[in-house]
């Protein structure tokens, strides 16, 4: 997704995007920025940025938002130190030569990319987010934020496949495709509009309602109607759901 031809193509579809950008972009990035402003920030504070993608008349200038964290900062320095550990054994000749991270070879000299290293570990903490909208409709933490809530997107379509039982399609034809599908999806949207009114998962919403049904039963010439019984789970979700209203 992260690539100049598909963010100008979402940008010229009229859409608003928000996508990760590649931590192999930070150190440099981050680099030029600590030179002007000092790499101190606290805890859940952002760095905004300019960074130009694309080339030719393809080339556009994207908003970049650095989030950083002091938590995932000691994840990364782990990380990074593994990753010194591994070059430096390929450099002491202990491990063979492949695709290891802060390896420098010059010639047959096989030696530890210090400037990398340097790069990377200021860069420690950092997740960036490239997007176009602007700062004014949504600033840096906004930004991060909204690509948070990414997981109820994911979780969405979890339980459209599990709990709406939107797959296996036993349908060949277009039509009953898309009918099987704008079912689940509008079974979807009310799922989750009971989930925020109630504060149930949708699995517990299904299995306690689903048996609660209302039947006619008819005697002879007379109809009458046999409600079902309700238990404690049952009433308080249609409370819960009646007071939603």
């Amino acid at each position: 997704m992260l690539s100049a031809a598909n963010l100008n193509a979402l940008e010229d579809a009229g859409l608003s995007f928000i996508v990760g950008s590649r931590t192999s972009k930070a150190p440099k990035e981050l680099e030029d920025h600590f030179g002007h402003r000092g790499n101190a920030i606290a805890d859940g504070e952002t760095v905004e940025l300019t960074r130009p993608m694309g080339q030719g008349r393809d080339r556009r200038d994207r908003r970049v938002v650095w989030h950083y964290k002091w938590e995932r900062a000691q994840r990364d320095r782990r990380t990074l130190n593994a990753q010194i550990d591994r070059a430096q054994r390929v450099a002491d000749r202990a491990e063979p030569l492949k695709k290891q991270r802060f390896v420098k070879l010059t010639g047959q000299n096989v030696t530890l990319d210090e400037a990398s290293i340097e790069r990377a570990r200021q860069a420690a903490g950092y997740k960036g987010y490239v997007t176009n909208i602007d700062p004014v409709i949504m600033d840096g933490q906004a930004i991060v934020a909204a690509y948070h809530a990414l997981w109820k997107v994911e979780q969405s379509f979890r339980m459209a496949k599990s709990d709406l039982k939107a797959r296996p399609i036993f349908h060949r034809t277009r039509d009953s495709i898309e009918a099987h599908l704008t079912v689940v999806f509008a079974a979807l949207a009310v799922a989750r509009y009971l989930q925020n009114i109630t504060g149930t998962s949708i699995k517990k919403l299904v299995g306690t309602l689903e048996p609660l049904r209302t039947i006619v039963v008819a005697i002879g010439e007379h109809e009458m109607v046999v409600e079902p019984t309700v238990n404690e789970d049952g009433r308080n979700l249609i409370d819960a759901i009646n007071a939603g209203h």
